[in-house]
């Protein structure tokens, strides 16, 4: 009797959630044919940067309810917000900007493309207001584009320099008695020194000075200008740690206001002469705002695409944050072959991996430009992997905040045998035709004859890495040398450098990509892969990682050292790629 209830309970709950499910469904077909939004006069386009920002926008509305499908995590695209601040810009029925931070999370080149968005709008003569209940770093960097920053009196303002922390994993492998093998060409090729080493090498360090202190005064260069204060002063404020409260921010002018967000909306309803208390102010959050633009009237029979790719490098197909190469390349042909597309935008946000998934992107690249222009946009990272993709292109475009660089590979085999024997009691044999069967195996000890043999191979595939790297860029392979072994640049660096062409965001590369087609103004942006709604995507086979998001609930803060051991696993062949990333919170 009592297993009949418990069968009974179990399917009544199955179909209860099913039904649920079904119902979300239908919104999500109903919702999705909404294609237009009315804006009412004097509105405020609101921009809350509360989710990850990607290149492209990807949307689950049953991100929430913990459900065993659709686990993707919700994110703001870069291409929306940037769409949207530019139609408000001449939007009548736009009268300004209300800006909703705290902490963004996105990469600083990211930032960067949408900070010069909003210093373009400006020029409208429309106003920006920014309100946080705290800001950090990124957040900050936004809001002190505004008119009006608001702060309330008792939230923190992080004004302290940014930084980048890398996981140091030695002690623990002579603790499980791991033994990594390790084989790379170049000092500054960092991304092994996690299994090598306790601490940064001098050479890393080194590099990681330089370009985070690029980056940081590209920074304090922009917020110096919109705030009107002197750089060395803001450069005092932050090595200085001077701001430690709200009350200091307004001090040292990097606030115009403290006050909580009713105060903000008074600010705000006086702007827009909203005299009613009755009367609400109109305000149209993105994603309604972006339903209410129309369409591009540009020639369809004109075409730039944007061929988006995101994520670590592997071979095979993309995921949401991975780029595999059988895709890419797809992409590319499919682009090629469209009559209708004109020239084509590699948009890379990628630190590398597989040395050999790169290579055959890049032969599709070289092949693709034969027909039409392909130009490479660099986001956050297009870096080792990245930057193999980037230089086959005809031109390179990055921003000048842009991590690159890193031409360097390297090869890793972990030697577990240790490790199974005396800690699990576990033994290993077998049997083999060859003497070399078995070489790489992660059971045994290599030969110095086979560790000879591995290394030549990386550094066969470094040696193509150079010459292909100085065929793109038109120099001497000797150039290419000097500012290679694995060293890491800003964008800007790279361009003084050679190793990258303009500096700009997504649009200057579309632009530029139009003229070398010789498209004039008359041309339409397309992106590939389509962007698609929550619902297309919903039973897609690679819709998220629901094992990854369980671990990262249980895990907490320990999530970064699973996922980099992790990690491990697709370090498989000879790898180009850098050991982290910064994102700005």
């Amino acid at each position: 009797m009592w297993q009949f209830i418990k069968y009974l309970l179990a399917t009544l709950t199955a179909l209860t959630i099913f039904v649920c499910i079904g119902i979300l469904i239908m919104v999500g077909v109903f919702s999705s044919t909404e294609d237009n939004t009315i804006i009412e006069q004097n509105s405020v386009l609101k921009l809350k940067f509360d989710k990850p920002i990607t290149e492209v926008t990807h949307s689950n509305p049953l991100e929430n309810l913990n459900l065993p499908i659709g686990s993707a995590t919700e994110s703001i695209g870069l291409v929306d917000i940037k769409k949207a601040i530019a139609a408000a810009k001449s939007d009548t029925k736009i009268k300004g900007i209300y800006l909703q931070l705290s902490a963004v999370k996105a990469g600083f080149a990211n930032l960067q493309e949408i900070r010069n968005a909003l210093v373009d709008f400006k020029k409208s003569g429309k106003f920006i207001y920014a309100y946080g209940e705290s800001f950090s770093e990124g957040a900050y960097y936004l809001a002190s584009v505004a008119h009006k920053i608001y702060l309330t009196p008792e939230g923190l303002l992080e004004f302290n320099g940014i930084g980048t922390q890398i996981f140091y994993f030695k002690n623990l492998f002579e603790k499980l008695e791991i033994k990594p093998e390790v084989f790379k060409v170049g000092d500054y090729k960092s991304a092994v020194e996690p299994f090598l080493l306790d601490k940064m090498s001098d050479y890393n360090r080194n590099q990681l000075d330089t370009l985070l202190g690029s980056v940081y005064q590209t920074m304090l260069l922009d917020v110096a200008k919109s705030r009107q204060l002197p750089m060395n002063k803001l450069r005092l404020i932050s090595d200085s740690m001077y701001v430690h409260n709200a009350n200091d921010a307004l001090r040292y002018k990097l606030i115009t206001n403290l006050g909580y967000y009713d105060q903000i909306e008074t600010e705000l309803r006086k702007k827009l002469s909203i005299h009613l208390v009755s009367k609400k102010i109109s305000f149209v959050d993105l994603e309604n705002y972006i339903k209410s633009i129309p369409k591009s009237s540009g020639s369809e029979n004109q075409k730039v695409a944007v061929i988006v790719a995101v994520g670590e490098i592997h071979q095979g197909k993309s995921t949401l944050d991975e780029i595999g190469s059988a895709d890419v390349c797809a992409q590319l042909q499919k682009a090629k072959n469209d009559p209708k597309v004109k020239a084509i935008v590699l948009r890379i946000n990628s630190p590398g991996g597989s040395a050999l998934a790169s290579d055959l992107m890049w032969r599709e690249i070289l092949i693709t430009k034969k027909v039409k222009p392909v130009i490479a946009s660099m986001g956050d990272m297009a870096a080792s992997g990245g930057y193999y993709m980037a230089m086959a292109c005809n031109k390179i475009v990055a921003q000048p905040t842009t991590i690159t660089g890193s031409i360097g590979v390297f090869g890793l085999i972990f030697n577990i045998k240790n490790t199974l024997t005396n800690k699990f009691g576990i033994n290993v044999d077998g049997y083999h035709t060859g003497k070399f069967s078995d070489v790489g195996s992660a059971t045994r000890d290599m030969t110095d004859y086979e560790r000879n043999i591995i290394q030549k191979e990386v550094e066969f595939t470094y040696e193509t890495f150079l010459r292909k790297a100085a065929e793109g860029r038109h120099v001497p392979i000797a150039q290419i040398r000097n500012v290679a072994g694995g060293r890491i640049w800003t964008g800007s660096q790279a361009k003084a450098i050679g190793l990258v062409d303009n500096l700009g965001g997504l649009q200057e590369a579309i632009t530029l990509a139009a003229n070398s087609a010789k498209l004039g103004t008359d041309y339409s942006v397309t992106y590939i892969p389509e962007t698609k709604n929550w619902l297309e995507s919903l039973f897609e086979e690679n819709n998220g990682d629901t094992q990854s998001k369980i671990m990262a609930s249980e895990l907490g803060e320990l999530y970064p050292y699973f996922r980099t051991l992790q990690k491990i696993n697709t370090m498989k062949g000879v790898q180009a790629r850098v050991p982290f990333e910064l994102v700005i919170e």
